[in-house]
């Protein structure tokens, strides 16, 4: 998808009058948007919201609601767990991957607390229930789960183990069709709206207009083929998503997810990045990206990960986004699952919906004989077999420290389940910002007026990610965002 070609920045002295107004003007109604619009508006400004679709929700509204939160929420003390900001950060701060930010790291889990209540406070409903199951999401309304691999190797050596993973109750859910990220996103907008935010739909949003001093003093944007011109008497938030769906961003910066189904939504077109990068914006981890591993991590736990080489290369019950991301980048995209008949049955008879379960491409009675079968050099995969079964009788896993409770030796009738191609993901990287989404030149000073938050941002990932992050620092940053561009002058 190519988004607008154009995206050279108007002088406001060119615009003859202005279509619209408002004190902040905001691009994109997803989480980053919708937290915006309540803190911009309970602030006193008056609030625009210019919105590409036919109604709120963005990425947010599909998503399985995950918000990744910690350091001692109401809701983790509820479910009966311990955290603090010291144990969150040092956990992020491994997990987010090379380049994570630190000094944002810190900035966000000092604040958690604080943006778990404010969610509440907005009528963000979670339930006091923790899910334990290994899983995408909560099969049901349960409000609490691993959703970052916290408490499998290496990670449980470096932090205590505590769920993070705060899911918005919802009834009748479905996974894949029906997610908790609606229950995310309708109290926000119902709350921004009840605080004073306007919204208006169908506007694409397709450049910015500058004072001559290079404050951004508005949007030019299109709706039903007119053009517009939208003043921003504060200031411009930008929170219009990633560059997943812009195939030539895609191939430029993150190339290896290139042709790959993305996790998102076809506006996430990099419009917004593009917009600031013509005003000079900086960027930063352009290259980073969450990739998932397209297999139920029911079956994952009960079997082994193994490579084109037979080997395995990562524990199977950590976080499924850290196995497809070690699957592409450092794997080749070649990945096998080997599982025996009885785990197999045990997967399909657990809480998984359908969809997510895989059959073996592959079976055989005995390991060598699906070696064969595969392809694989004669050997390695018996080795692997057979190294993993002698660990697995004493209930460990020296290798790569699976959890015990997921440890048994395989046995026969074995299979194999291709992997292969089965990864699929979406961008991490965007606009360098500052810690109130100020959007940074690359002169390392905030361009004046300009504010962004969200997936068109680099926020607290890196090169590493967990289930709630984009939805976590979109919509804790998007408050930041509104309640700066409030703040300034008219």
């Amino acid at each position: 998808m190519t988004p607008d070609s154009d995206v050279t920045p108007l002088p406001a002295a060119s615009i003859g009058s202005w279509d619209d107004e408002a004190d902040v003007v905001i691009a994109g109604y997803g989480v980053a948007g919708a937290a915006a619009a309540v803190e911009s508006a309970r602030a006193g400004a008056d609030v625009l919201v210019l919105e590409r679709t036919g109604s709120w929700g963005g990425a947010a509204a599909m998503a399985g609601g995950f918000i990744y939160l910690g350091g001692g929420t109401a809701l983790q003390k509820a479910c009966g767990f311990t955290d603090s900001v010291d144990n969150m950060a040092a956990f992020l701060n491994v997990a987010m991957g090379p380049g994570a930010d630190e000094k944002r790291i810190a900035d966000y889990c000092a604040g958690s607390v604080a943006h778990f209540d404010w969610l509440v406070g907005c009528g963000v409903p979670f339930k006091a229930e923790f899910f334990a199951e290994p899983g995408w999401e909560p099969m049901g309304d349960q409000g609490l789960m691993y959703s970052g691999g916290e408490n499998a190797y290496p990670f449980n050596t470096i932090a205590s183990p505590t769920p993070r993973g705060h899911v918005p109750q919802m009834s009748n859910k479905k996974q894949g069709e029906a997610s908790a990220g609606y229950m995310l996103m309708k109290p926000l907008v119902e709350t921004a709206g009840a605080a004073g935010a306007r919204a208006v739909y169908d506007v694409r949003v397709q450049g910015l207009i500058t004072e001559s001093d290079g404050r951004v003093v508005g949007v030019t944007a299109r709706r039903y083929g007119t053009e517009m011109a939208v003043r921003a008497r504060r200031g411009v938030v930008l929170a219009m998503g990633s560059f997943a769906y812009n195939d030539d961003m895609v191939a430029r910066f993150a190339p290896r997810i290139s042709g790959r189904p993305a996790a998102s939504i076809e506006q996430h077109d990099g419009q917004a990045i593009r917009m600031a990068q013509a005003l000079g914006a900086d960027l930063a981890h352009m290259d980073a990206t969450e990739v998932a591993i397209f297999i139920d991590p029911q079956q994952l736990v009960r079997g082994i990960l193994v490579n084109g080489r037979g080997q395995r290369y990562v524990a199977e019950d950590t976080y499924p986004g850290r196995v497809g991301q070690l699957t592409l980048y450092q794997q080749d995209n070649v990945a096998y699952l080997i599982i025996d008949g009885d785990a197999q049955e045990e997967a399909k008879a657990s809480w998984s919906p359908k969809f997510m379960l895989r059959e073996a491409s592959w079976v055989a009675d005995t390991v060598e004989d699906l070696e064969r079968e595969m392809g694989l050099a004669p050997g390695c995969l018996q080795a692997t077999v057979a190294a993993y079964n002698a660990g697995a009788t004493d209930g460990e896993d020296p290798l790569l420290h699976k959890k015990p409770e997921w440890i048994r030796p395989i046995g026969s009738p074995v299979g194999a389940i291709d992997l292969r191609e089965s990864t699929g993901g979406f961008t991490l990287g965007g606009l360098a910002t500052t810690l109130d989404a100020e959007v940074l030149h690359v002169g390392g000073e905030p361009i004046p007026g300009l504010f962004a938050a969200g997936r068109c941002t680099a926020g607290v990932a890196a090169w590493g990610y967990a289930s709630g992050v984009s939805l976590g620092d979109g919509s804790f940053y998007g408050r930041r965002a509104g309640r700066s561009a409030a703040r300034l002058s008219r």
